[in-house]
């Protein structure tokens, strides 16, 4: 009997390992606790589904669909193994094999109304879009405070080519909730279609200052804006949406001749290079580099961009004509007379009705996203259809992170056993009490590093090769005075492979042996906060006992040494977290008066004064934070000081 519940405990351990590990985004590690525990015992639904999830956070979708399917068969009761199924199904445009999986979901939960909206956005992408309406309008009546079934009825009906319903079904949507970006993106594709170039650049402002991180949205604000002839604007939104997405290919090339336009053209040159980077056969790009190129002096690489866009348009004039120029301004006389006798007989030809037409397969081999017509090549490109990432609704779409809204702050400083990373290499973290440890351990030996939750293959096989190192020692061990550094060691690789409760276990076997210990009280208080921040949703009672034990934790770490400025900073990060931005700062405050070169502290001291109202502060806090080596908090100041 003890053997069997031992077994059935360590089993228990690797699934909540393995779920721990997920919500914190380490995908690989959490995906090896299972492969153990659906080694040991494959009749278990919840492991499959766990596997699953991290499948699809990962991109398999098709593992995912697998291992969703295992589950199912085990246990095919559950709706939200039916969602995973189905929304795995859809990343692979198995639409119909999702509208199956939504009708299982809806017959076990029908009063989910995520589940009704997938399948009606199923029946959409498969074009059928009478069902859609239908399901739609059943949506509609069930919940009409739901706004996403009101925008997509308008987008039923943009893919019918009705855009006055369209515009109705938007409005209504509005009506339900103003506040949603993709309904204020919609209308103002809408309005950029009809060429209401003033009411789509207001919709698109209303979409970007609701979810301000998606390029495409700039780069067609730009456009309306340009029609209105504004150019500042235009270049500020195609300089914005490469800060977000640097290889926005629309972007460059727009603002490549947005930028010829002005007279830009050094400048101008290097977003057609990175577009051609992208695309060497873009013709449009490499005549719009090459008049660049002929502009700036460079004549012979003109001339080169040139030739290759008049070897695929024979009878494309204005390139025969520019490198005929070209040719002059060389003294290439004899080749600029042939170039302009080229373009003579082209003109005689078309006036008699003999201009050869472009072939079908010319045709074909055309970029999507331009005109065809080379005599085009200075207007403005866009997409040939509207695009917009389809949003579903689903559990598992960005649910790890939902509750951590502070996720951006740097992570821990805790006890490791691997090296401290930052781009300033020359700065070590240092405790003479962690030497003091390290000189009695033979096997591993202790660091102090920010805790990463994603682990490398190679880090992960040490990380277990250290827990059964260190086990196999403890069991072996009669001396518990001799044990005790050993037990600390295995804790803190308990922790980096995110078991907290073995690493709180642990933490408090050198506690029972030395209370005083104000490492092994550092190392109980960052795996509880861990565990705190996984219970994020839990009842507000267990919410606030954990709260209370993760302080009662760091204060007894502070206690037996005040002077470690890790522990401050990582209890101080623990309540910036949980926005006490006024404790947070007070004691990351204490951890800079201890070590100035600590980089992190600087960076979420910064970040908690900016979110305390503070942006002063804050902007100073992460530009020092930037000098020790964060260089990321650069990219926080840019995007602080643009709102």
């Amino acid at each position: 009997m003890p053997m069997t519940a031992s077994a059935q405990y360590n089993v228990d351990r690797l699934i909540m390992s393995g779920r721990v590990a997920i919500y914190y985004e380490d995908y690989v590690l959490g995906m090896r606790y299972l492969n153990q525990v659906i080694a040991l015992k494959p009749y278990l639904y919840e492991p499959w589904q766990l596997r699953a999830i991290a499948k699809f956070n990962l991109d398999d979708y098709a593992g995912a669909e697998y291992d969703a399917s295992k589950a199912l068969e085990l246990n095919p009761y559950i709706p939200l193994l039916y969602d995973l199924r189905g929304i795995s199904r859809i990343r692979q445009s198995d639409f119909q094999g999702a509208i199956a999986d939504y009708d299982h979901a809806v017959r076990l939960e029908p009063a989910n109304q995520n589940y009704w909206y997938n399948r009606a956005v199923c029946r959409m992408e498969m074009k059928d879009y009478g069902r859609a309406h239908t399901e739609l309008d059943s949506i509609v009546k069930r919940w009409s405070k739901f706004a996403s079934p009101y925008l997509l009825k308008a987008e039923v009906y943009l893919q019918e080519k009705d855009t006055t319903k369209a515009a109705l079904w938007i409005d209504k949507s509005l009506e339900v909730d103003r506040y949603n970006a993709e309904a204020w993106r919609v209308r103002a594709a809408i309005a950029l279609s009809k060429s209401q170039w003033e009411s789509a650049d207001t919709f698109y402002s209303k979409a970007i200052h609701l979810k301000p991180k998606k390029a495409d949205n700039y780069v067609n604000r730009a456009v309306a804006r340009l029609r209105q002839n504004n150019l500042r604007g235009a270049m500020e939104d195609y300089d914005l949406a490469l800060d977000l997405e640097p290889n926005n290919f629309l972007a460059h090339y727009n603002r490549g001749l947005l930028r010829l336009q002005v007279g830009d053209d050094n400048r101008a040159i290097e977003d057609f290079d990175y577009v051609l980077s992208l695309e060497p056969d873009n013709m449009m790009a490499l005549f719009n580099r090459a008049t660049l190129l002929g502009r700036t002096g460079n004549l012979r690489a003109a001339i080169r961009d040139y030739s290759r866009v008049i070897e695929e348009f024979p009878n494309f004039w204005t390139g025969l004509h520019y490198r005929a120029g070209c040719y002059r301004r060389l003294g290439m006389t004899a080749k600029a007379e042939m170039d302009e006798f080229r373009i003579l007989k082209a003109q005689m030809d078309k006036h008699l009705g003999k201009q050869p037409r472009w072939s079908r397969a010319k045709l074909a081999a055309m970029r999507k996203k331009s005109e065809i017509d080379p005599n085009k090549y200075d207007q403005i490109v866009v997409e040939d259809e509207p695009s917009g990432e389809r949003e579903y609704k689903s559990e598992y779409r960005g649910k790890v992170q939902n509750n951590r809204a502070e996720a951006q702050y740097q992570p821990f400083i805790s006890l490791s056993l691997f090296g401290y990373k930052n781009a300033l290499t020359n700065y070590h973290p240092f405790d003479s009490a962690i030497d003091s440890v390290n000189n009695k351990l033979s096997t591993v030996q202790l660091t102090i590093a920010t805790l990463r939750t994603q682990l490398s293959e190679e880090e992960i096989h040490r990380q277990y090769q250290a827990v059964d190192t260190l086990s196999a020692i403890i069991a072996n061990s009669q001396d518990m005075a001799s044990t005790k550094v050993y037990v600390l060691a295995r804790s803190v690789a308990y922790g980096i492979g995110q078991n907290y409760e073995d690493a709180m276990k642990d933490a408090d076997v050198c506690l029972s042996a030395d209370s005083t210990s104000a490492l092994a009280w550092w190392q109980r208080a960052v795996c509880n906060a861990r565990l705190a921040d996984f219970e994020t949703g839990t009842t507000l009672q267990t919410a606030s006992l954990r709260l209370a034990s993760v302080n009662a934790d760091f204060a007894m770490a502070e206690k037996y040494d005040p002077d470690n400025a890790y522990i401050l900073y990582s209890h101080g990060t623990f309540l910036a977290h949980r926005k006490d931005y006024v404790r947070a700062i007070a004691l990351l405050s204490k951890a800079i008066d201890i070590d100035p070169r600590l980089a992190e502290a600087y960076f979420n001291r910064g970040l908690a004064y900016i979110n305390s109202g503070d942006k002063v502060k804050g902007n100073a806090d992460l530009g020092r934070a930037g000098e020790l080596g964060l260089y990321s908090a650069y990219s926080l100041i840019k995007a602080n000081s643009k709102k």
